[in-house]
């Protein structure tokens, strides 16, 4: 059996997955406060009466780290970066205690500056003084050599609870990013911390005992433990949940527009013949530009429990929420009250909902069904709107989707699936508005949860090799060897899947379907007085994300 958890905004929705159906499934309200105790709340009402030893493992998808950037509520952790010569680094800066120190590495990793381990002191000094516990380290091309990140970090690491290298946080090029995601990771790295260890010593006290993973923007999972040092990868994993959820149940012939209409928020995502559109280069999440592989989704403040109110004689829905529907005992109208006065939901108190629209209506001067028809109407529009505005920008861009580049592709939606609390209710609206065939997806009141425990543990490896200098590295793995002038691409390939295959076991294991995928696969001939002098090799490979076999009978369950 595996258990999928979702956290969301308003809901923590978790479900128990046998061989070939949904066995059991609950929602609960979300804790913001206290986020391990809801999980821990799911997990026992989940497992009452199940014998937890027949669990494989547990998936959580958790908007911690996510709601902890967008709050400000990360931590300031400190940064030192050495560049050399090229773009300023404080073009970069990132955090109040931003330090930058002299050294250098050229484009293949080559020492041009020695690192001043007196400026690398002087820095660590200033911030044990301000209290900072956590740094980051970057250098430029730390990707090509890492030897002077090493070297900045053997010198603080003692005086930091934690100290990140740029090059164990991404192998990718791109200094910028790098810089940015380092930042990330540092800063989150406390409040991932303080849920990873609540959540351990909670289980051990209840007495669980089988694995957890969690499940990352890619949509691929990673074990627990793994994921202590590298916290940024769980940034956006709750609408990486959405996706895969529906994943499960999407035709392969169509391009589809995904909706998870929650409470506070609805999770937009786009499905090509039934693969995920995917952001590349990393996502975006506030101002920061990072190198974290994720599926392309865009959330926006508008859900079934958004504030409505008048404004300047305008009716105006979200993006704030202040708590449930007044059917559901809140203090302020919502879209879900408009549904109770439609008729169109009853498991709630109707006469509260009345309460609460007619007031929007006497402002508006407009009967109470007219009042809560617009915001039904004006919600499902927004929503649409934005989901065009989403396939605009992708169709303005080369796509990607986490298995294919397709170039001068046009997303044109053939189907809408929803999911989330009120999908089935909100789904003929949005037919009827946009023109386009709507469904709930099965299961839709879990379908995240769905997702999140269905997801496949994902991992991946970037190799580079120069064989001038001799030397090859995988930055991501601490690992380096040394190379011959012989080594090719054909021995950087295989020497990249033993490393893959070592880091997914790490990572949760090999499943029985995985597939390794290569997504970078280059070879340079570098030249010196007209000979080849050596070649310059780079590998990319990765477990490709997906859903665990035999998903299809569960996901119509």
């Amino acid at each position: 059996m595996i258990i999928g958890l979702d956290i969301g905004g308003t809901h923590a929705d978790a479900v128990l997955i046998d061989k070939d159906r949904i066995l059991k499934q609950v929602k609960i309200p979300t804790d913001h406060s206290d986020l391990f105790s809801t999980v821990l709340e799911g997990l026992s009402k989940l497992t009452e009466g199940i014998n937890t030893s027949e669990i494989s493992r547990a998936v959580l998808s958790t908007t911690l780290t996510t709601n902890a950037i967008a709050e400000k509520k990360t931590d300031n952790a400190g940064m030192i970066i050495a560049a050399g010569p090229g773009l300023d680094p404080e073009l970069f800066r990132m955090s109040k205690n931003y330090f930058i120190v002299e050294g250098a590495l050229d484009h293949r990793g080559r020492e041009i500056k020695k690192i001043d381990k007196n400026q690398v002191l002087a820095a660590a000094k200033k911030m044990k003084e301000k209290g900072v516990q956590h740094v980051g380290i970057v250098t430029k091309f730390s990707t090509r050599n890492p030897e002077h990140e090493k070297e900045i970090a053997a010198l603080i690491a003692k005086d930091f609870d934690a100290v990140f290298m740029g090059h164990n946080v991404s192998g990718n090029l791109n200094f910028p990013r790098r810089i940015a995601t380092t930042y990330l990771n540092a800063s989150v790295y406390p409040v991932h911390k303080a849920f990873f260890e609540a959540v351990i010593k909670s289980l051990d006290e209840k007495g669980l005992k089988f694995p957890i993973h969690l499940l990352k923007a890619d949509g691929g999972t990673m074990l627990f433990e793994a994921s202590i040092n590298q916290p940024a990868q769980t940034i956006q994993s709750g609408p990486a949940a959405s996706v895969m959820g529906a994943l499960a149940s999407a035709p392969k012939d169509k391009d589809i527009i995904v909706l998870d209409i929650g409470g506070t928020t609805t999770d937009i995502a786009i499905l090509i013949s039934g693969v995920p559109v995917l952001e590349p280069a990393g996502i975006k999440i506030g101002a920061y530009k990072t190198l974290i592989r994720s599926l392309k989704t865009k959330s926006i403040g508008m859900g079934g429990d958004s504030f409505v109110r008048v404004e300047d004689g305008e009716v105006k829905i979200g993006p704030e929420r202040k708590g449930p529907a007044m059917a559901f005992g809140g203090s302020s109208p919502t879209p879900t009250d408009a549904l109770f006065v439609l008729g169109l939901a009853s498991d709630g108190d109707k006469t509260a909902a009345e309460k609460g629209i007619s007031e929007i209506a006497e402002k508006t001067d407009r009967t109470l069904i007219e009042a809560a028809d617009e915001i039904f109407r004006s919600t499902c529009r927004q929503i649409i709107e934005c989901a065009d505005e989403m396939i605009d920008e992708i169709n303005s861009r080369p796509v990607y989707t986490i298995h294919d580049f397709i170039e001068s592709y046009q997303i044109n939606p053939g189907l809408i699936m929803v999911m989330g609390g009120p999908a089935s209710l909100f789904a003929p609206m949005l037919e009827e508005m946009s023109g386009i065939e709507t469904v709930a997806v099965p299961s839709w009141g879990v379908a995240s949860a769905l997702g999140a425990g269905l997801s496949r543990p994902t991992c991946e490896v970037t190799f580079f090799a120069d064989t001038e200098r001799g030397i090859a590295i995988a930055p991501e793995e601490n690992f380096s060897m040394e190379v011959k002038h012989n080594f090719v691409k054909t021995d950087a390939y295989s020497k990249a899947c033993e490393l893959l295959k070592k880091k997914a076991a790490l990572h949760g294991g090999l499943m029985e379907d995985s597939q390794i995928e290569t997504l970078e696969d280059l070879s340079f001939n570098m030249i010196r007085g007209y000979r080849s002098s050596g070649k310059n090799i780079r590998i990319r490979v990765q477990i490709k994300p997906g859903l665990m076999p035999g998903f299809e009978s569960i996901a119509q369950s």
